[in-house]
């Protein structure tokens, strides 16, 4: 797309499924594989983080690629290559996901958020952290269906 400028920042967040958790080292060895998928795929995770249970990702996509698309190569690739890696943990993510834009006056606190995750997780569990977002962002939720 020649003549296309595009900055396009995304904070996506998105669980285990049932939110199983999984050991801490095994999902933070996932983490430089998702950076590699969405190189793979002409995107970028400039960040990645997480705890047992859940990823957030920070997301520079092309206008080019639909949001969903980078989502589920990134998914699909990962639980590929977890249960690979860990053949007797059955790991798969959650049905959805949620994703934020990100302005470049907010980077950085977000990549602050992102980065010291295992902190954050000490106070608040990712259900509380989830609908908080969405509330946050104005993002209207069914509760029944919000975890999956």
């Amino acid at each position: 797309m020649g003549h296309t400028y595009s900055d396009c920042l995304y904070h996506v967040i998105f669980s285990t499924k049932e939110r199983r958790p999984f050991p801490l080292d095994a999902m933070q060895r996932l983490h430089p594989y998702i950076v590699g998928i969405a190189k793979q795929n002409a995107f970028t995770a400039p960040l990645v983080g997480g705890v047992e249970d859940h990823v957030h990702l920070l997301l520079a996509i092309p206008p080019s690629l639909a949001l969903s698309k980078a989502v589920q190569l990134i998914k699909g690739g990962s639980s590929k290559w977890f249960n690979e890696e860990y053949a007797t943990q059955g790991f798969a993510w959650q049905e959805g996901f949620a994703a934020f834009t990100v302005s470049r006056s907010q980077e950085g606190s977000v990549r602050h958020y992102i980065a010291n995750q295992q902190e954050h997780h000490n106070k608040r569990d990712f259900s509380a952290e989830f609908i908080a977002l969405l509330k946050k962002h104005g993002v209207p939720y069914d509760p029944k269906y919000v975890l999956g």
